[in-house]
């Protein structure tokens, strides 16, 4: 499946790519161009695919460093080759609308200030391989809870989500990320799923974040993702046991006054993406279901309860419990947008705030990528603050 994904989306980009060639040369260069950009294509994609069969023997290193270099290069081609598509589109309805003078269309193919275009595609590609999927930046939200005790008006908690340890993501910048939370001196810090990502790696980081327990007042809180479920759940769990994180599998343990949180764990029946097969919908909803009754089990119903899942689904689930706040990622937030808004919305909820009556979930953007590189949709450390409505 990986391997169908992978060469489907780097086919497009490629078919992208050498289309637009026609369009920023002349015909003696666009042929030169065809050769030297499809034989490069077609080696990165080698590169790609070959390297995934012998990933466990591949250093982190050379993983790094060809895979922010072939990023750069391919997604220049794609946001180069879809410049061009929306260039062409607009000029040929100029055309049939504006009726200009005739004109030699061998002279004249090629689009005005046609350089522009690659060398704006490569500064944007540089720009969010280089700089915003490593620039974190802080939201802050208020959720108002009805009867929510006079003690817990203020309680303030910190998520970060999907942070993916490993060639792209080192032991040193999430100890960098802690500290700048443990700084910030929220109340607790909650982490839902998808750190604990290389085997290598997963041991150091569970110490560094058992290190920072005892930084946050009520502590930090983890419950697991699908690629903990990847990268040996048992081991990670006997690592956990070892520390005083609180890790949450499907259960719930009291925070304070009457604040509890519950943690779910990641079904093994959820889809990766929204899914339209009826039996695979009804499937992932009744293991949501069970998880969630599993977690409530024993909590009072007065309480204040708090969900932490991996997948955004589990939003509404929360919010059919008249759970007044969910925290979820997985989706990364599709790691591209404009304005906010994900250009692959290929989630039932993608990112950000999810209103449902009273109860409010969030769907964190994650800290790391699943490709090294981002744009409109940076890196975060969400802030929540419990307030009375």
């Amino acid at each position: 499946m990986f391997i169908l994904i992978t060469s489907a989306i780097l086919g497009t980009v490629v078919a992208v790519a050498l289309v637009s060639i026609k369009f920023l040369f002349s015909e003696r260069l666009a042929r030169k161009f065809y050769k030297i950009f499809a034989l490069a294509d077609l080696a990165v994609i080698a590169v790609i695919i070959g390297g995934w069969w012998i990933r466990g023997l591949v250093p982190d290193f050379f993983i790094a460093v060809f895979g922010n270099c072939a990023t750069i290069f391919l997604m220049a081609q794609l946001i180069c080759g879809a410049l061009v598509i929306v260039a062409v589109v607009a000029r040929w309805i100029y055309r049939k609308f504006a009726k200009p003078k005739p004109f030699d269309p061998a002279r004249r193919r090629a689009l005005a200030h046609a350089m522009l275009y690659p060398l704006f595609s490569a500064a944007i590609a540089l720009y969010g391989n280089r700089v915003e999927k490593n620039s974190d930046v802080e939201n802050f939200f208020d959720v108002p809870i009805k009867n929510l005790p006079p003690d817990l008006d203020g309680f303030r908690l910190a998520q970060i989500s999907d942070i993916h340890l490993g060639a792209y993501y080192s032991l040193e910048r999430l100890e960098a990320l802690l500290q700048r939370i443990a700084d910030a001196k929220p109340d607790m810090l909650a982490i839902t799923g998808d750190i604990f990502d290389d085997v290598t790696m997963n041991p150091a980081a569970v110490k560094i974040v058992d290190a920072f327990t005892d930084k946050f007042k009520f502590g930090v809180w983890y419950i697991h993702g699908n690629h903990e479920h990847f990268r040996g759940i048992r081991a990670i769990e006997n690592l956990l046991a070892q520390t005083k994180i609180h890790w949450l599998v499907n259960h719930a343990e009291h925070v304070t006054s009457k604040l509890y949180i519950l943690g779910v764990d990641y079904p093994p029946r959820a889809p990766v993406t929204s899914s339209n097969d009826a039996e695979h919908v009804k499937l992932f909803a009744q293991a949501r279901k069970n998880f969630v009754d599993l977690a409530a089990e024993g909590v009072p119903a007065d309480a204040v309860k708090i969900l932490l899942a991996h997948h955004p689904e589990f939003i509404d689930d929360g919010a059919e419990r008249n759970f007044p706040l969910t925290l979820t990622g997985h989706t990364h937030g599709g790691q591209i947008g404009i304005f906010g808004v994900p250009i692959f919305p290929v989630f039932k909820y993608t990112r950000g705030v999810v209103k449902r009556g009273d109860s409010f979930g969030y769907v964190h953007v994650g800290n790391g990528s699943w490709f090294p590189f981002r744009f409109g949709c940076p890196p975060e450390i969400a802030y929540f603050t419990l307030r009375g409505a």
